[in-house]
């Protein structure tokens, strides 16, 4: 993605993106991704539910989200910790997040793809969009993922 990406939104860091993957007037009621100026990575407004973040559940969820076509894009993936720790907004609490680009971001963990160093088997990173912060817990509990594109 272009970092300077031309919109009607020009001093925005978010860009909303629709279906098209033409960029969105910053009052758009309906948009499928969320482009970050900043990074060059582009976002799925959508999240995925999961039970759990062991091995069969990423499976399913790597399969899903090389699934999607969202903004006219297919390289969709699951982000990794440092990727997703930069949506945390820390000047917000329930969600840390920008919720005029972001509306419906549950309030809870988002599973990142990477491991815990000490334990990668058993535990991985997440981001909480509680109070924007990260950390690293048992792949036994339930949580969400938002996929990502581009930046690597």
């Amino acid at each position: 993605m272009n970092a300077q990406l031309e919109s009607p939104q020009t001093a925005a860091r978010f860009i909303k993106i629709g279906a098209d993957g033409k960029p969105l007037p910053a009052e758009a009621n309906e948009w499928e991704v969320v482009a970050d100026q900043s990074t060059g990575r582009m976002w799925a407004v959508e999240t995925i539910k999961v039970a759990n973040w062991k091995a069969a559940t990423v499976k399913k969820v790597e399969a899903k989200i090389n699934a999607l076509r969202l903004g006219g894009f297919d390289d969709w993936r699951i982000p990794n910790v440092e990727e997703l720790f930069l949506l945390a907004d820390r000047t917000r609490t329930s969600p840390a997040i920008d919720t005029e680009f972001f509306p419906d971001c549950p309030t809870d963990w988002f599973w990142t793809s990477t491991p815990w160093a000490s334990a990668p088997a058993g535990c991985a990173w997440f981001v909480g969009f509680g109070y924007g912060s990260a950390s690293c817990s048992d792949r036994g509990y339930s949580g969400f993922v938002r996929a990502v594109r581009g930046g690597q």
